[in-house]
């Protein structure tokens, strides 16, 4: 190291080189933390509430229980034990629209929408109770999904609410894809977290497909219920 090279890097007050954070990344950022104590108290407290009130409708109907069929395609998709982890990704998935909604009003609006969605699947639980058919497998080998079965009983199978929040998140961040300018390889991105999510409650064996198609059609039902008036983007992640 000769001298010169030794003074500039000895050099008092000399500045640190900055770090430049890309624009668009700081507009993520900014998007994100918009109304984030709304977010932080709003996303896990409805996830929270929606357990109790799921399996409280779980264990208190006082209806006949009726069993949904199984078709073609339950016997075509077999049991896969690796769709666990896709599965409970929906939790982080249903999480997404609101945290990248930046409008106080359109995000009250979101939680409106997805109560609604709640409670009228709830509803439909509660008063015509249905559940399917125990596949012939022994959970006692698959540990992880042995604890699930313990606490999930087979029933509040239709509509499947798995599939009608991953239609419905889907549906909204398909919106905000195109609204606020991402690229569009994300909303292919979308389409395949929501299909495998759609899946794995086959491949998991929790539902049937009649589950996933009135799932899917409850999903499509409440996502258009759109927000009026919708604020125009004020972030435009498409440009760096």
């Amino acid at each position: 190291m000769n001298d010169a090279t030794a003074d500039r890097k000895t050099e008092p007050g000399r500045a640190a080189p900055s770090v430049r954070v890309p624009g668009r990344l700081r507009r993520l950022a900014a998007t994100v933390s918009a109304n984030w104590y709304l977010k932080l108290i709003g996303i896990p407290g409805f996830i929270a509430l929606f357990f109790v009130a799921y399996f409280w409708t779980l264990r208190s109907t006082p209806f006949p229980v009726t069993t949904v069929p199984v078709t073609l395609l339950d016997h075509f998709i077999t049991f896969r034990p690796e769709a666990l982890p896709l599965y409970l990704s929906l939790w982080v998935y249903v999480s997404l629209p609101p945290s990248l909604l930046n409008d106080r009003r359109e995000l009250f609006f979101y939680g409106l929408a997805a109560t609604a969605l709640a409670v009228a699947g709830l509803a439909i639980f509660l008063f015509f109770p249905t559940t399917i058919a125990r596949p012939d497998i022994n959970w006692s080998l698959h540990p992880a999904f042995a604890f699930m079965k313990g606490i999930d009983a087979p029933g509040n199978a239709c509509p499947s609410l798995h599939v009608a929040f991953a239609v419905f998140s889907a549906i909204w961040l398909d919106r905000l894809i195109r609204r606020i300018g991402y690229h569009p390889i994300l909303r292919v991105l979308n389409v395949g977290w929501c299909a495998g999510i759609m899946y794995s409650t086959l491949a998991t064996k929790q539902h049937v497909a009649l589950d996933l198609l009135a799932g899917t059609v409850f999903g499509m039902i409440g996502a258009a219920w759109k927000s009026p008036g919708a604020p125009p983007a004020r972030v435009c992640l498409g440009q760096s």
